[in-house]
């Protein structure tokens, strides 16, 4: 440590001072900075973790009280079986084995003779004891890291077929999306080797246009998620009595107003885990001020796609809707997170403020044009707004802070370059071309062997979903005389699945129109 000098001593100067600096680098602080980048991204990766709290206050808040244990469930089955699939393959065929430049490839992950991240193979064993754990406590901190990050992905979808959904369908999408569709972008992005990667891929000339800017995941994480829920919620077919039998939007109002803001304001925390976190370290020379600009940022963009959606939404609907406030927040929270370290804190403001635009606009449209029902909006809040913050990264990066942040040194559009927006473009058309037409495959395909949607949902004359009575054996929250659901599900309610004759005509045909 440095000693303080006692009134006897001449005073410090420069040339002390920086020995002294010297010596600390020398100390257990230089060479635990590994251990400590580790602690850093745990500690980060909590904050995204907790976002799973979030999504789950917010989308059942969002559905009928009728359907609240049946969405909570996909919500808890989100980050088991996310874990248990980024464990197995899902690391790997984001984070494997590239091979070298001529050879690698740069399109998905594959498993080098040791296996490499998959199953955690190469991460124990002589190389381990070799290493003594440091280097593979820092990756095994990176898994628990981009584990959340998929987790997060995931969940996107669940809120756009809510209260529809077989949870057998949801179960297989939620694998696939993990362990597969979300992976492959991220190696296309994030992952030394990348066709997309403007700050792993070491040699620019492997990329196309230099690679692009997504810091944190506007496009990896949320447009992958955003137009996997478009076309689950359009396959899928909207909830019974969405809409009228002249194609006019009929109200389906959530169950509490409250959850959704607690759970917005967990995911807007969250974010401050999932934004700055991207830097994956703390110790590297000026990896703090990219942390403080990314936690800036982000924040002002929040603040102002909430302003600008309830602003916007009053003069059309003539009210102040709480839930479009809670949305607006998380568009802005979307649309900032690919630029949150390589921007200024007045274009957070403006990002923020469009993606507020993007997304009401969007919503709108989906819902009264498209006939889409999607109960939470997911696809333009993060599908929609996800394609714009890729974008805005691409106007308005600096030279300065993307060489800070670990890119090549080059300006947005508006500051002169133009390479980025070219870059941003192919990788909204990749990860629309491939989110968009594995996620349909998947849905159409469930739907063709009849496990997509719940058999009693299929008839427009049908009884309204309760997904909670007949698979969950019960209300969550049932009145005091009729006692609590567990208590009284043998005598009260049958867990079967409801048996309802179809007719001849396929059941898809009996939907409204989508």
């Amino acid at each position: 440590s440095i000693a303080c000098p006692d009134s006897m001593s001449e005073p410090p100067t420069l040339d002390s001072l920086a020995a002294e600096v010297a010596a600390l680098k020398a100390t257990s602080l230089g060479t635990n900075a590994q251990a400590l980048d580790a602690f850093y991204l745990l500690v980060c990766g909590v904050f995204v973790f907790f976002m799973q709290c979030g999504f789950a206050l917010l989308e059942a808040g969002s559905v009928r009280t009728k359907n609240t244990k049946n969405i909570l469930l996909k919500n808890l089955l989100d980050a088991c079986l996310g874990a248990i699939i980024w464990w197995l393959w899902g690391m790997g065929v984001a984070y494997g084995d590239s091979g070298d430049y001529d050879d690698g490839n740069e399109f998905i992950g594959t498993a080098p003779n040791n296996g490499g991240p998959f199953a955690a193979a190469g991460w124990e064993g002589r190389d381990w004891q070799e290493s003594g754990g440091e280097y593979y406590g820092y990756t095994m901190a990176l898994w628990f890291f981009q584990y959340v990050f998929a987790a997060a992905a995931a969940t996107i979808v669940s809120g756009a077929v809510a209260e529809r959904a077989q949870l057998i369908a949801y179960l297989i999408y939620t694998t696939i999306i993990t362990g597969f569709i979300y992976p492959v972008v991220v190696h296309w992005v994030w992952c030394d080797g990348g066709f997309l990667s403007g700050g792993f891929t070491g040699d620019k000339d492997k990329t196309w246009a230099g690679g692009c800017i997504d810091f944190a995941g506007s496009g990896v994480v949320h447009m992958t998620g955003g137009v996997a829920a478009l076309c689950g919620a359009f396959v899928i077919g909207p909830r019974a009595g969405r809409f009228d039998e002249s194609g006019k939007v009929m109200p389906i109002p959530g169950q509490s107003t409250p959850f959704q803001v607690v759970g917005t304001f967990i995911l807007w925390m969250g974010w401050y885990g999932f934004n700055p976190g991207s830097t994956l370290g703390i110790t590297p020379a000026g990896y703090g001020t990219i942390m403080a600009r990314a936690a800036m940022c982000t924040t002002l963009s929040a603040a102002v796609g909430g302003i600008t959606v309830v602003f916007f939404d009053r003069i059309f609907s003539k009210t102040y809707d709480v839930g479009m406030v809670c949305n607006g927040i998380l568009a802005g929270l979307v649309s900032i997170t690919a630029g949150c370290a390589t921007v200024h804190p007045w274009a957070a403001l403006v990002i923020g403020m469009i993606g507020g635009l993007v997304y009401r606009g969007c919503s709108h449209c989906v819902l009264h044009k498209l006939k889409v029902d999607d109960p939470l909006d997911s696809s333009s809040v993060h599908g929609a707004c996800g394609a714009w913050g890729v974008i805005a990264a691409a106007l308005l990066t600096t030279e300065e802070f993307a060489a800070a942040a670990g890119y090549q040194r080059r300006a947005g559009l508006f500051y002169g370059g133009g390479k980025l927006l070219g870059a941003a473009l192919l990788q909204m058309v990749c990860i629309l071309a491939w989110s968009g037409t594995n996620a349909g495959l998947v849905f159409l395909l469930l739907k063709k062997a009849g496990k997509l949607r719940r058999r009693e949902t299929y008839m427009a004359a049908a009884p309204e979903e309760d997904l909670d009575s007949s698979i969950h054996g019960g209300a969550p929250l049932e009145p005091a005389e009729h006692g609590s659901g567990n208590t009284s599900r043998a005598e009260s309610v049958d867990t079967s699945d409801p048996v309802i004759e179809m007719p001849d005509a396929t059941p898809d045909k009996d939907q409204p129109a989508a």
